[in-house]
């Protein structure tokens, strides 16, 4: 192993739950050790954050816990100084506020900047709602692509939703998206209208919470089948 590596703390990915359940219910015992044993953490939101390392370590100091913020108003210049404390020798956690840390999470940026300077990247085994949705809709598990959110405007999202289609037909790839959940219903609608019949779509909502939805049907029953996606966090595949 490199030594310079071995000298320096290193940065841990903590993966969280998905929603409000019980963190041993989904997340593994080592989780919670790695929680009681890091005392500087990077996180989207300090409250949640505190909230989360509460439940799942009660006894752990709160005044100790050393936390900087990395969401979408952080400057990048400050980011690398979010892990001084690897140089003297702490171990520095990214806390995700669901999910995988770097999976659809700005902790990618951290990570990047992490192995620039040689610091050693550990991540932790734990849920994320990307994978969770692949493996149980059926689809191509070994070609697949994740895009991330669709355009807002309805034209450019008309055509990023025939483009998933096509290329899904073309390279036999499922195609993956998310939607902020509140709009969630209108991508269904705008799926329904512009894919065709004959496409698969997998739905897949709140996954690993007790309102758990995952199905994946042709778009001729889709279209016969009424869903309420509202404020529900949703994974959309589409495969032709």
């Amino acid at each position: 192993m490199d030594k310079t590596i071995e000298q320096h703390g290193e940065l841990f990915l903590i993966p969280t739950t998905l929603g409000d359940n019980e963190p041993l219910e989904v997340l593994p015992i080592s989780i919670k050790r790695a929680i009681e044993d890091i005392d500087y953490y990077i996180v989207e939101n300090e409250k949640s954050a505190r909230r989360f390392i509460k439940k799942i370590s009660p006894r752990k100091s709160q005044p100790n816990l050393h936390i900087e913020i990395l969401n979408k108003y952080t400057e990048p210049q400050s980011i690398p100084a979010f892990l001084q404390p690897c140089f003297e020798g702490h171990k520095v956690a990214i806390l995700s506020e669901a999910g995988c840390p770097g999976i659809a999470d700005p902790g990618a940026d951290v990570v990047r900047i992490a192995h620039e300077k040689n610091i050693r990247v550990v991540p932790l085994v734990g849920p994320s709602s990307i994978f969770l949705a692949l493996m149980a809709s059926g689809m191509n598990g070994q070609n697949f692509a994740f895009l991330g959110y669709l355009p807002i405007d309805t034209t450019d999202r008309k055509k990023a939703i025939k483009r998933m289609e096509k290329t899904s037909v073309d390279l036999k790839q499922s195609q993956i998206c998310i939607e902020t959940p509140y709009r969630n219903d209108k991508l269904l609608a705008e799926m329904l209208k512009s894919l065709a019949n004959t496409t698969k779509l997998c739905v897949a909502c709140d996954i690993t919470l007790s309102t758990e939805y995952i199905a994946t049907k042709s778009i001729a029953d889709w279209k016969k089948t009424p869903l309420d996606l509202h404020k529900r966090p949703t994974i959309f595949i589409v495969q032709g």
